[in-house]
């Protein structure tokens, strides 16, 4: 199967931010850059140890069930959903091969938390001055 990078942005990346609502062409233009090169992004795994599109690790994957979407259960509710129903139970880190808006679900939240640990310090930097 040949996917181009034009359906991955139309039938993959927007769907699913515009389904988990936080959709903007900032955020699609950086996870299609995430899945042409996960890896320099140093984000993600390198592209021999990681699971799917993005090459996120199983470690990754289990991290940020459960020390990220465990203290936001509707989130966690919204991108449960996109996962299927009977195998995400059997093997949950086999829907980050097989399923695309999944994959990118989990790829954006490790992106998204990243970003709020970064700017932590900031945050309590300025908070402590004003």
């Amino acid at each position: 199967m040949y996917v181009t990078a034009e359906h991955l942005r139309d039938q993959v990346i927007r769907p699913t931010l515009k389904y988990l609502g936080v959709w903007t062409e900032a955020c699609e233009d950086f996870l299609l850059q995430a899945a042409i090169e996960a890896p320099e992004l140093g984000l993600f795994s390198a592209r021999s140890s990681g699971l799917g599109l993005y090459h996120i690790t199983t470690a990754q994957h289990r991290d940020i069930w459960d020390r990220y979407l465990a203290y936001r259960p509707e989130l966690a509710s919204r991108v449960r959903g996109l996962a299927s129903q009977r195998a995400f139970l059997s093997d949950p880190d086999g829907e980050l091969q097989t399923n695309l808006g999944y994959c990118t679900a989990v790829a954006w939240l490790l992106y998204q938390r990243s970003r709020v640990s970064a700017d932590e310090p900031q945050r309590a930097a300025a908070t402590a001055t004003a």
